[in-house]
């Protein structure tokens, strides 16, 4: 096939596919600026070359054969591919530009992410974000967001969810807890101590301890005396002033555990972790300057852990 030929055939493909979604030679001549008898011409000149009728005509109605409706999805498909190559092409020489607003945990957000905000923004000048840092889930649509992070499974059809790490858990004690009620050395222990726990916004529930016994992951549900009901950070507040054992994140109490100031233990039967995800409506991905930092958080994190 000629190269004057392949170009005359994709823009048949392209007025093809205006008159499949116009349901009308007219409409689609009057979108693409060229004569309904130019129209015309083109999927003649298309059904010839595919020996097959694309449409049903009727003098009030214009209509996708069945292998007309095929050849349309697949049409449809490429140039929508091509549209978004041309874009991302575009889009390497332009700055992105836009606010995003985006809805981090709180440990999560202070450990992680504002972290690396501070280092995504110097390269992206005209991108503003806001973060609201909460360890509630955000509605996208009645609330406005772009972009949220979780710390637990969710179903939601609607969402794109791409996982960031699995966060390791570990249990904790200051070492002057641990000097006077001693250490826990099995988890039928944890039943003598006291506990610091979390409580689920979204639930009103503690959140369970989790543990890996024979390889198995298990839930402990403790009982506690003092709980936070908002705040985890104030959790390791709590601990750090001998309150008690605290499960949390590895990644919240490295540097304690660097310095002393609080003790691992338990670790036989440590193992379990809690996945964390960028999570997003679908048609956001479309937007260049969230695509940016959906990238750049991805790459930052995944690559860390």
């Amino acid at each position: 096939m000629s190269q004057q030929l392949r170009r005359m055939m994709f823009s048949s493909v392209e007025l093809f596919c205006l008159v499949a979604e116009y349901e009308s030679f007219s409409k689609a001549a009057l979108h693409a600026g060229v004569s309904p008898a130019a129209v015309s011409r083109s999927i003649s000149r298309l059904e010839k070359h595919l020996t097959l009728p694309l449409f049903i005509r009727t003098t009030r109605q214009v209509r996708l054969t069945p292998q007309g409706k095929i050849y349309f999805d697949e049409c449809k498909q490429a140039l929508n591919q091509i549209l978004e190559a041309e874009q991302q092409l575009k889009n390497q020489n332009q700055q992105p530009t836009g606010l995003i607003r985006l809805s981090v945990p709180t440990p999560y957000g202070h450990y992680r992410i504002l972290p690396l905000l501070a280092k995504f923004s110097p390269q992206y000048p005209k991108i503003e974000i806001d973060v609201q840092l909460t360890n509630k889930n955000v509605d996208f649509i009645a609330e406005g967001y772009d972009l949220a992070i979780r710390g637990r499974q969710f179903a939601d059809s609607n969402l794109i969810a791409r996982q960031l790490e699995q966060a390791e858990l570990i249990v904790v004690a200051s070492p002057e807890y641990l000097k006077q009620f001693g250490t826990p050395q099995y988890l039928e222990d944890l039943q003598h101590h006291q506990c610091i726990q979390f409580v689920l916004p979204s639930t009103g529930k503690n959140v369970p301890w989790l543990f890996n016994l024979n390889r198995q992951i298990v839930e402990y549900v403790t009982t506690a005396k003092i709980r936070c009901l908002d705040d985890i950070l104030g959790t390791v507040t709590l601990a750090k002033h001998g309150a008690g054992l605290l499960q949390t994140y590895r990644f919240i109490v490295e540097k304690e555990i660097e310095n002393h100031t609080l003790v691992e233990v338990l670790t036989e039967f440590s193992g379990a972790s809690r996945p964390f995800s960028l999570v997003y409506p679908s048609k956001k991905h479309e937007s260049f300057h969230l695509r940016v930092l959906i990238d750049f958080l991805i790459n930052e994190l995944t690559n860390a852990n």
